[in-house]
């Protein structure tokens, strides 16, 4: 919408009798309480835009009315009417998006929403930004491309932009010409995918009155006849064609319409012939149901009227080189007035509109683009199914999920268009735009107000990314469970910076970082050279400067589960019963405990072992055996003769559902809400708290706070140490292991 306003009226604003006249021409069909909603989106809209005139001297409500009555004619759900009676209400501070959801409900919010920032991007390029009329036409293909996770979006757009062509006399030449350009290049050809023809056929002509006046008041005088009498003229003609076929038993299907100045115009150039030697100014589709009826149909066609020699074409026996399949003739029809007819199979016709012989398709630096594509199916399809679908949301919400953009569209501050997959953050931005600006970013501004670097970003963004001068890409970046970024293009740059860095700091880090995951786990320290093949190094350095590289995860490591050699417990060695020749597994299965059967196993909870903790059996009085780490106080503090009670037991295999009990401390600045937080991230994660014990010390407002949780394995574990230690106030969370 062209939004330019002025405190001169140019002609008079409609009130209540004209909206209480528009709301009186909607169909029947309409119940009374989506009535009632149409009237109430009539009547904010008067008030947004009650002193708002366009620079066409028409007001912004009857502009408003005029498009709603264009998605009228096309049978669309009251849903869509408000959506588009209030497509630009959020433009100023007259209400919010959640204040639309709350009275009109969450679709037409959403729709509203898509609908501000294609405007948004109107209103860059009229305020001057440092754009191009080229960039602009790329920025609304690609945000037509993303509109939006509603298909009505899309005909609320096209039925603005033909409201704007017809008014377009009313506006100077310097706004005309652009308009009209994007119209041919973007709105008039996304009309002719759909197959809304009318829209496309009008649009395509006003398009062709402003860029060629001369040319289209010339075809238009010698068109004989008005519209209405061509229309009646085809009319005639199909039901004709449809007596004949039924009476030799082919069923059909025909369509007509009279040809368009515009298609008309386009034919002459590219033929390179005068409008007398134009045959199709009418013209006949037939559908019928095989390649025999084809020609049986055409010689019924030929047998009523002369065909025009050097006019047929039969590209059935001779496909095009995209495949297109059809029959194509002329002929003089009644009234000596030539007539052009096409027929073909219902397939043929579905390749000819959506395959690769389609006329037109959209296309970026030559290449196909699937993702258009595949929403333009999705958009057919869901116009088609209008048709036959007696319930509106049914349909629309079965079409929803599919028709989810899977990119989105953002745009820099100098209105450049980047495409990203849906899911993508400021990080990967940073990178699409620049490796440099990728590893120097530190904030983001998302629509000028500071945003989290982790936050998805939505198409019709404007993404300003702040920068330091110096330094690099954090090693946090690289974590999934952290959400910095979406793409393999930033996650490969990050890699591929951390891997230039001095070998020895990664070494360091590498050291560091798996110490501090096994201190956060709560684990015994893995010999590095008995897993170097598992991870394919031939030394340990080598090990550690991958993880300091972020190329292998320090949890993997932490977490292998190769026996413990070097004890630091007195007991270097505790002393096990004697094997039986034959091994037993006693317990639910989680543990294999060797020469021992028929006893009872569980786990200790004074260490609470996880796989794949190195382990140890004890034998209780009268509780079977007792699994504890190797590393247990409890162990590590046996008497000599307590010693001999000891076991060797190892990790069995488990059920995949199986659970076990972990003790997790918080160490935190006292704030409130704090225990919230850390409850709100154990249930995301879908963690079982069994135990929650918490202690403040009020000389230093320090928490601290500790949790028996039930976790699957050491990388669920992980992972939600990673998210409990993002929260604000939070400085160390590790597993407490009580050894």
């Amino acid at each position: 919408m062209v939004s330019v306003t002025t405190n001169v009226p140019q002609c008079d604003s409609p009130d209540e009798q004209d909206i209480q006249r528009w709301l009186e021409t909607l169909p029947l069909s309409l119940k009374a309480r989506q009535r009632e909603s149409l009237k109430q989106a009539c009547d904010m809209a008067c008030q947004a835009h009650q002193t708002e005139w366009l620079p066409s001297g028409e007001s912004g409500l009857k502009h408003i009315l005029s498009v709603a009555e264009i998605l009228v004619r096309l049978g669309l759900d009251s849903e869509t009417l408000v959506a588009a009676i209030l497509h630009d209400i959020l433009l100023g501070d007259f209400t919010t998006e959640e204040a639309l959801a709350e009275r009109f409900g969450t679709p037409v919010a959403h729709m509203v929403s898509d609908m501000t920032r294609i405007a948004t991007l109107n209103m860059s390029q009229q305020t001057g930004q440092r754009i191009s009329e080229a960039e602009h036409k790329e920025n609304l293909r690609r945000m037509v491309l993303s509109i939006g996770d509603d298909i009505r979006v899309v005909l609320i757009v096209l039925a603005e932009r033909l409201h704007e062509m017809r008014m377009l006399k009313h506006l100077p030449e310097s706004i005309q010409l652009p308009l009209v350009r994007e119209t041919e290049e973007i709105y008039a050809p996304l009309a002719n995918r759909l197959g809304i023809w009318h829209i496309k056929w009008e649009l395509e002509d006003l398009c062709l009155r402003y860029l060629h006046p001369d040319e289209y008041k010339a075809i238009a005088r010698k068109l004989d006849g008005r519209r209405v009498e061509r229309e009646k003229f085809i009319g005639s003609i199909i039901t004709l064609l449809r007596e004949k076929l039924a009476a030799i038993g082919i069923k059909t299907e025909i369509t007509g319409r009279p040809k368009h100045i515009y298609s008309i115009w386009k034919k002459m150039r590219r033929k390179a012939v005068d409008f007398d030697q134009i045959f199709d100014l009418r013209a006949v589709r037939i559908l019928v149901g095989s390649v025999a009826d084809c020609y049986a149909a055409l010689g019924i066609v030929h047998g009523i009227w002369r065909y025009i020699p050097g006019e047929f074409d039969d590209y059935i026996a001779t496909p095009k080189a995209n495949l297109y399949r059809s029959i194509h003739t002329a002929v003089i029809g009644p009234g000596d007035r030539p007539l052009e007819i096409q027929i073909r199979t219902y397939e043929m016709h579905e390749h000819a509109e959506l395959g690769v012989a389609a006329h037109w398709r959209y296309k970026e630096s030559g290449k196909q683009d699937a993702e258009f594509e595949r929403r333009i199916t999705l958009m057919r399809n869901w116009l088609e199914m209008r048709e036959d679908t007696s319930n509106t949301e049914d349909f629309v919400d079965n079409l929803k999920s599919g028709f989810e953009s899977r990119q989105v569209y953002v745009l820099t501050p100098q209105g450049k268009v980047i495409e990203l997959p849906k899911g993508a953050t400021a990080v990967d931005f940073a990178y699409a735009i620049h490796s440099d600006v990728g590893h120097r970013c530190r904030g983001v501004r998302l629509n000028g107000r500071i945003a989290t670097l982790t936050q998805p970003l939505k198409s019709g963004q404007t993404v300003d990314i702040i920068t330091t001068r110096e330094g690099g890409p954090s090693r946090d970046w690289l974590s999934p469970h952290l959400g910095y970024l979406k793409t393999s293009r930033a996650r490969n740059r990050v890699r591929h910076w951390l891997k230039q860095k001095d070998y020895e700091q990664h070494v360091n880090i590498g050291r560091a970082s798996l110490d501090k995951e096994i201190n956060r786990l709560g684990v015994a320290k893995p010999d590095l050279e008995a897993i170097l093949d598992r991870f394919n190094f031939k030394k340990t350095d080598d090990l550690l400067a991958a993880i300091g590289r972020g190329e292998v995860s320090p949890v993997q490591v932490a977490g292998t589960g190769i026996p413990f050699r070097e004890s630091r417990s007195p007991i270097a060695e505790p002393p096990l019963r004697r094997r039986s020749r034959d091994k037993h597994e006693a317990g639910s299965g989680d543990v294999v405990v060797e020469g021992v059967g028929d006893l009872m196993t569980h786990m200790s909870r004074c260490c609470k072992p996880v796989p794949p903790d190195d382990i140890v059996g004890f034998i209780t009085r009268g509780r079977g055996i007792s699994i504890h780490r190797q590393q247990c106080s409890a162990v590590l503090n046996l008497s000599e003769e307590d010693q001999a009670r000891l076991v060797e037991v190892n990790w069995a295999g488990r059920a995949a559902e199986a659970v076990f009990p972990v003790d997790i401390q918080v160490h935190a600045n006292d704030r409130k809400g704090l225990l919230r937080d850390i409850s709100s991230v154990l249930t995301n994660e879908d963690v079982a708290v069994t135990r929650v014990h918490s202690q403040t010390n009020r000389k230093t407002d320090h928490a601290t706070l500790s949790f028996t949780i039930e976790i699957t394995d050491m990388h669920q574990l992980s992972r939600l140490i990673d998210k409990v230690t993002q929260l604000s106030d939070v400085f160390e969370v590790r597993r407490k292991t009580g050894g």
